[in-house]
Order: structure tokens, then C-alpha cells, then sequence
């Protein structure tokens, strides 16, 4: 059973933390979450310790709270709170964070030499299975034009951050991207390849943020299958689909 503490507890990482404790794999030990909390706090009346990331120092939490993994949906800099902590004590790091800067993914490249790292701004299976067929299809038809559709709540002002991932993907600029804001729009992805007499449709639903625990707890099983390193989504999917060629 993998030891897991997680870093982030807004609307993503409380339905994060639903599917972690769920899955007979993991152990949720601890949960730090942005704002404070009262001491002796924990998560639902379970158990599980709930602490402000304020209040922790972590190396002092992990000689007492030691866990095999840490799962980050939380702010970028956090990174830089507990790396050291990554390289010294051998733990995974799952990070579901799309605004790291390069500095930061480079730090977080380096932590690679030492353990196994994982950086993905979209932790979804589904998403990073749309990525991967489409790169493909754009490879076998690179005459084809190319758009990119995303929808989301209201609340969402920026472009998506997965969106502009699609794009740089499929080296496309941010012109090819349309956004929609509409009410009760979890996620939507769509890559629109437009053929002569034919169109495909990739289509990704976020349907609930749950989606999201199942993609970080894919990332941990298959993170503790692999060497020392830094890897994306798709390099853990590249990965099954190689072993499944192979089989066949």
C-alpha cells in the first residue's frame, strides 16, 4: 500500500481526496490545505490529520507523518516548500499544478535524478488520451486544419490551461482556440480536424472533478512501476501502450 499525503484542498483536491481514500491501493495519511486549521483538525471525522500549509514545516511533518508520496493540487510555489524533502526522502511526487514557471519545472526536472516525478497540468485519463490520438492524427495528416473548442463554468476567466497544452501539442497558436463560459460546464475539450469531404472529433467531458482522482491514482500506480525520473501523463500512457504492442 502506497503512503500518500496530499497538498490542496479546494474543489479539486477534496474530490481527489474521496477517490484516494477509496482506492484499497493508497493510504491517505494527511491532507494540507491552503487556509488554516484548528488543531487536532481532520478530514471529515475521520482519522486523517487536516493541516494549514502555513503551519507545516515540512520537514518536521514528514519525520512524523512520513508517506511514500505526495499528491500537489494545490499552488506552485509549494513546490519549493517540500522538494528538497522529495530528493532526501525518495518520495513520489504526483502534480496536477498548470502554472508552474520554467524555473520551477526545471527544479522540478532535477528532483527526477533523485526520485520519480510527475508533471501534468491536466491529471484526466480521458484528456491526456485526447492528446496523445490527436498528436497522432496530426502527424498523419498534417495538411488537415485544426481547431480547438474548450468550455467551462462561468467562473473560469482565463483561457484553459489544457487547451493551450493541445495546442503547443499540436504546434498550433493560441488564435486556433475558442473558449466558451457557460453555466454548468464542469470541462469540455474538442480537437476538430477538418478534412476535405470529412471532419473528426476528439472529444473530452469532465463530467465531475472526481475524473481527476482517478487520473492521479492511475499516475501513482504506474509513477511506482518506474525508474528515477521526470515524466509527463503521456509518457506513463506511451509506456501501456508499448507494453500492449508487445502483447500482441
Amino acid at each position: 500500500m502506497i503512503r500518500l499525503g496530499l497538498i490542496g484542498y479546494g474543489k479539486a483536491g477534496s474530490a481527489v481526496a474521496q477517490v484516494l481514500r477509496g482506492d484499497p491501493r493508497f493510504e491517505l495519511c494527511w491532507v494540507a490545505r491552503r487556509t488554516a486549521c484548528s488543531e487536532g483538525q481532520t478530514l471529515d471525522q475521520s482519522e486523517v490529520p487536516l493541516i494549514g500549509l502555513e503551519d507545516i514545516n515540512f520537514p518536521n511533518w514528514l519525520d512524523t507523518h512520513p508517506v511514500d508520496a505526495l499528491v500537489d493540487f494545490s499552488v506552485p510555489e509549494s513546490l519549493m516548500e517540500y522538494g528538497e524533502e522529495l530528493k532526501d526522502r525518495r518520495m513520489m511526487l504526483v502534480s496536477a499544478i498548470s502554472a508552474y514557471t520554467e524555473a520551477q519545472l526545471n527544479y522540478a526536472r532535477s528532483l527526477g535524478e533523485y526520485t520519480r516525478i510527475l508533471c501534468s497540468p491536466n491529471i484526466t485519463l480521458g484528456i491526456n488520451f485526447l492528446i496523445m490520438a490527436a498528436k497522432l492524427l496530426r502527424s498523419i495528416a498534417p495538411f488537415a486544419d485544426v481547431e480547438i473548442l474548450e468550455q467551462h463554468f462561468k467562473e473560469k476567466p482565463e483561457v484553459s490551461g489544457t487547451a493551450k497544452k493541445i495546442a503547443e501539442s499540436l504546434y498550433l497558436g493560441a488564435d486556433k482556440i475558442t473558449s466558451l463560459r457557460l453555466g454548468g460546464i464542469v470541462g469540455h475539450h474538442e480537437v476538430i480536424f477538418g478534412f476535405p469531404y470529412q471532419t473528426v472529433r476528439l472529444t473530452h467531458d469532465s463530467i465531475k472533478r472526481e475524473a481527476f482522482g482517478t487520473g492521479a491514482a492511475f499516475a501513482l500506480g504506474e509513477l511506482a512501476l518506474c525508474s528515477n525520473g521526470f515524466y509527463t501523463f503521456e509518457d506513463l500512457l506511451m509506456k501501456k501502450l508499448r507494453e500492449q504492442l508487445a502483447v500482441h
